[in-house]
């Protein structure tokens, strides 16, 4: 019984070192790069598995880009989160991942994945009309 405590406690902290050495994602678009932290979840841990990943990603509403994952569900922890800020990268539903590049208020419900960690030229580098961006550790 020791045994196996010792063991789970040992695999459980290599774990945890593992997934904090990975929580920083590097994230290029228009050649420019971006550095984003992750959120210890579910859905974060299955992106990082992905990568890299070259996304093309549509434009919607002025204030986000969007890949809709057309053969992977991610787990969510869908929560009304209210307020969007510029560099928040969400999971909405359960394959559509979202990078919003600018600050307003929302009714509906996302997953939090983290943020992008200095997003003041996102929204410059990802333009108007839909880009490519390529997301790796």
């Amino acid at each position: 019984m020791l045994k196996k405590t010792l063991f789970a406690l040992i695999f459980g902290l290599s774990f945890l070192s593992v997934w904090a050495k990975d929580m920083k994602i590097k994230i290029t678009v228009n050649n420019q790069e971006f550095t984003a932290t992750l959120q210890d979840n579910k859905a974060t841990q299955e992106l990082v598995q992905m990568l890299p990943l070259q996304l093309d990603m549509t434009e919607l509403n002025g204030n986000e880009k969007y890949h809709q994952f057309k053969n992977k569900q991610f787990s969510t922890q869908s929560q009304n989160v209210k307020n969007i800020a510029n560099g928040d990268l969400m999971l909405f539903g359960d394959n559509y991942l979202v990078i919003f590049y600018q600050d307003f208020k929302t009714n509906y419900s996302y997953t939090p994945l983290g943020k992008v960690d200095n997003p003041k030229n996102l929204p410059k580098a990802l333009g108007r009309g839909n880009v490519r961006v390529k997301i790796e550790k």
